[in-house]
């Protein structure tokens, strides 16, 4: 991560992620690449981001005139149907088999729906409306979070099936 973790303005440590995101989804598309590798580190990414989004910024973001409330409350429906996609891919047996590749792309259809739609609705928002130092606290709050959610496995399929299934 770009950054100490006590100055990371929680903007740009999420978009750092979405980028890191993107990047991984190529390289599971690509066949040159350790498509399996791939998708374990994606696995551990979404997951983390995801449940530090929800505990650490999206809460404290609803406070704020300029963020919408409703778009927080949409963000964590999709972060539930990018779970579902992930969960569909881990639990295919070939990677690269047809099954997978479908499942590859509901997974980046899901998924790059969500990034596009937050940081056009819940981050611009937040972009103008939260103070800096308050960015600062929650991208410290964010980074720790998403630590401790890497920390423990996160992306391992047992957890994300206990993930989506409450």
């Amino acid at each position: 991560m770009a950054g100490s973790e006590e100055n990371q303005d929680v903007i740009a440590a999420i978009l750092e992620d979405h980028r890191t995101m993107e990047d991984l989804f190529r390289r599971m598309r690509s066949v040159e690449e350790d498509r399996a590798a791939a998708l374990k580190e994606f696995s551990a990414l979404l997951i983390a981001h995801g449940e530090a989004e929800e505990t650490e910024v999206y809460g404290a973001l609803k406070r704020f005139k300029d963020v919408d409330n409703e778009e927080v409350d949409h963000g964590t429906e999709e972060h539930e149907e990018g779970n579902e996609a992930l969960l569909a891919l881990l639990e295919v047996d070939e990677v690269g088999s047809d099954e997978w590749d479908e499942r590859l792309e509901k997974l980046v259809e899901a998924v790059t729906h969500h990034l596009d739609e937050e940081e056009r609705t819940i981050l611009n928002g937040a972009r103008e409306g939260v103070p800096d130092a308050r960015r600062a606290e929650l991208g410290a709050a964010f980074l720790k979070e998403r630590a401790r959610q890497l920390d423990s496995d996160c992306g391992s399929v047992e957890n994300v099936r206990k993930v989506v299934r409450g």
